[in-house]
Parts: structure tokens; sequence; C-alpha cells
């Protein structure tokens, strides 16, 4: 078995190309969605204690979208487009909407989740990134 494997290319499928641009573009989307999930389940509680284990969870999500993208592209640029988009979407969602409604909001531990919710969501992504550039 080690003479067929050894002769093999890892991550060389010719016949994937095409598809790249709208894997890495799914990847995007899923980052967006991500975002849009950890600010509408951010403010949950436990009994009366704020819980945000939503911004965990996405940063541990954003990883995975991270790692997904490195296995289609060689470029650590190209595979931290769905970091990218998470960033930016929460950051849209900083901004107030037509009526004055706001995503993050609230009192106490509340007031910095926007600040969590950052350090969490992009801390995990940005390490992928960085050990696969130093691997490199």
């Amino acid at each position: 078995m080690g003479d067929r494997v050894a002769c093999l290319t890892a991550r060389q499928h010719p016949h994937l190309t095409p598809l790249r641009p709208v894997v890495l573009t799914l990847l995007a989307i899923d980052g967006v969605l991500s975002a849009v999930a950890a600010a509408f389940f951010l403010p949950l509680r436990i009994g009366s204690v704020p819980f945000p284990i939503s911004a965990l969870l996405s940063g541990l999500v954003n990883a995975a979208l991270v790692w997904a993208a490195l296995q289609w592209t060689s470029s650590p640029r190209v595979a931290a487009v769905p970091l990218w988009c998470w960033l930016l979407t929460v950051g849209g969602l900083t901004f107030g909407g037509p009526g004055d409604d706001i995503v993050f909001g609230g009192v106490g531990v509340l007031e910095y989740a926007p600040l969590l919710l950052i350090v969490l969501g992009a801390l995990p992504p940005a390490m992928v990134l960085w050990r696969h550039v130093r691997a490199a």
C-alpha cells in the first residue's frame, strides 16, 4: 500500500478546479451566517447570568471554515475570506437600523458583548491561519 499512496500528490485534484470559486463563496456565506447567528444568540442567559457561548461557538465554526478554505486554496489570504466576511458582518451589525434598532445592546456585561464576540470569534481562525503560515 505504501508504493501506491506515496506516488500520489496531496491535494491535487484538477477536476475540482472549476469548483474552487463556488466553494470559497459558500464558505464566505457561511462566515456571514455564523456572524448573524452568534450576534442574535449572544444575549443567552443561564438563569440571570449572561452566558455568551455563541461567541465561542462562532470562533470554532470560523476556525473550521478557514481550515476548509485552506484545503481549497494554497493562499492564506484567500483562505481568510470567511473570517473577513464574518468580521464585516459583525461590524455591520454594530450600526443601528432604520428605526434605531440595535443588535448589540444591554447593560452590565452585555455592553462589552461586541468586543467579546470579536475576540472569541476571530482568535481561533486567526490561530489556524497563523499556524498554517508558520508551517509553510
